[in-house]
């Protein structure tokens, strides 16, 4: 289950793959003669990436403009702390790819986003 601003997306992602990812270090961090790190780490962040199969036109354009804002909460099952996160997103490109016509109806498919953290 996952939900933007509060709303559960129609659409279950095809693959869901959260990232934790280190914020660059800090400009303390620095690495001694004797080759040992001392690492002054800023943050760490999470990163989602979903990819999503056959979409019909009604559940691409509710999903497409959940993520309309600049910002957006996201709720999503966090690897890391075992439940259920709500967390500050924003989305970069957002690459649909056109499947089929069906009467009035269009079917996309491959659908690929990546929702990084505030």
């Amino acid at each position: 289950m996952i939900k933007i601003n509060g709303t559960t997306i129609a659409a279950s992602p095809a693959t869901f793959v959260p990232t934790l990812i280190d914020l660059d270090d800090g400009e303390s961090s620095i690495r001694t003669a004797d080759g040992k790190l001392h690492r002054d780490r800023i943050r760490v962040m999470r990163q989602l990436d979903m990819t999503f199969g056959i979409l019909n036109w009604a559940e691409m354009s509710a999903l497409m403009k959940s993520m309309a804002d600049s910002f957006f909460s996201v709720t999503y099952p966090d690897p890391m702390s075992g439940v259920y996160e709500t967390r500050k997103f924003y989305v970069g490109n957002r690459n649909p790819a056109f499947a089929v016509a069906k009467g009035n109806d269009i079917l996309w498919s491959g659908l690929k986003i990546t929702l990084t953290e505030q």
